[in-house]
């Protein structure tokens, strides 16, 4: 872990995490059968409609290390959100390797050349991007400190 994160500090993570979300948000609009980007396809914007979440935790947890502030509640339910988008980038990884295992269905179909560059390409972008998630839950448990809800509950002023 020590050798990880002295390869990978808090900022760099951050930084590649951006980057390959920001990646893959464009990749969502690409089909990978036609080789095209497809913009009217509602089901390609739930992944940048979520990923907000995503980039909103990543500038939070910049902000709180900078500072060095202690976690509150709405960091907390912002991680908690992103545990949740982590099962999604897990259904698109496996969407994406599904429609890469299924290849062989199509053998009287032309199928692309970047088909399997640009398959592989996005499920190593989703493994990262997964894996780096994780890693900055542990910068922010390191970092920022655990989520304590008795100290959360004495930042609450009544009176205000």
């Amino acid at each position: 872990m020590r050798q990880l994160t002295k390869f990978l500090p808090w900022k760099r993570s951050i930084i590649i995490s951006s980057i390959i979300l920001s990646v893959l948000i464009i990749l969502s609009f690409y089909g990978l059968y036609t080789n095209k980007f497809y913009f009217f396809k509602i089901d390609n914007y739930i992944l940048p409609i979520f990923s907000i979440i995503h980039f909103i935790f990543l500038y939070v947890l910049w902000f709180k290390i900078k500072e060095e502030e202690i976690s509150d509640s709405p960091m907390r339910n912002i991680e908690y959100s992103l545990y949740i988008l982590i099962i999604v980038y897990l259904f698109k990884l496996f969407d994406v390797a599904y429609t890469i295992s299924g290849y062989t269905e199509f053998d009287d179909h032309q199928i692309p050349g970047t088909f399997f560059p640009m398959g592989v390409f996005m499920i190593i972008l989703y493994i990262a991007l997964i894996g780096l998630t994780i890693l900055n839950f542990m910068y922010r448990k390191i970092h920022v400190g655990p989520y304590n809800v008795d100290i959360l509950n004495e930042q609450i002023d009544s009176w205000e």
